[in-house]
């Protein structure tokens, strides 16, 4: 049976809330693909936070490798994979950072140790040792004591604006499903089967 997608940010979120209900962990992660002003891609998981129609949107530190190459080339590949579900979501597109006040929000939500942790990891720079983190650490959580913590001005996050996304779902005998969805200039998305 073909997938069948009339929107594909309402499938991908019907998608989501299955992977949430049977994946074991972190069913929003997703792998972020860059590519450095070397032209060397790279490639990490990192965490889902909010997606919508203009995007899916992740944190992370500005002074990281991933935000150094988006810096260079504002374009990324993300990939969902939920083995549990036997599916796949591939996801291409620009990037474009997320406002100030969708950043403060986030940083707000998240938890206090993750917020001090935000402080102190110089995400991406080589460090001595564990001891270092764990020095800065808690020389964050002294000085902000019980009282708020802003977000960093090096902390923030980006928004991947889809150009293509392909749906792919196991089918027996490796017959898998896939489909292809290219926006167009006035916004609709077209869409190709493809050989599995």
């Amino acid at each position: 049976m073909s997938i069948d997608v009339p929107n594909p940010f309402t499938l991908f979120g019907e998608w989501l809330a299955e992977a949430s209900a049977s994946e074991p962990n972190d069913p929003n992660a997703m792998a972020l693909s860059t590519v450095g002003a070397d032209g060397m891609p790279s490639c990490r998981m990192v965490l889902l936070k909010d997606f919508d129609e203009h995007g899916f949107v992740f944190y992370t530190n500005l002074g990281s490798q991933k935000a150094h190459e988006l810096a260079v080339n504002p374009k990324a590949a993300l990939l969902f994979h939920w083995k549990s579900l036997q599916r796949q979501v591939r996801v291409q597109g620009a990037i474009t950072p997320v406002s100030k006040d969708e950043a403060d929000a986030y940083f707000a939500s998240r938890a206090r140790d993750s917020r001090i942790g935000a402080w102190a990891s110089k995400q991406s720079q080589p460090m001595e040792g564990r001891w270092e983190l764990e020095k800065r650490v808690a020389a964050y959580a002294l000085k902000f004591g019980i009282g708020e913590i802003p977000r960093p001005d090096f902390w923030s996050g980006f928004r991947v604006t889809p150009e293509v996304i392909e749906f792919w779902k196991a089918g027996a005998f490796r017959l898998h499903d896939r489909v292809k969805l290219e926006r167009q200039a006035d916004g609709d998305w077209s869409r190709t089967p493809l050989f599995p």
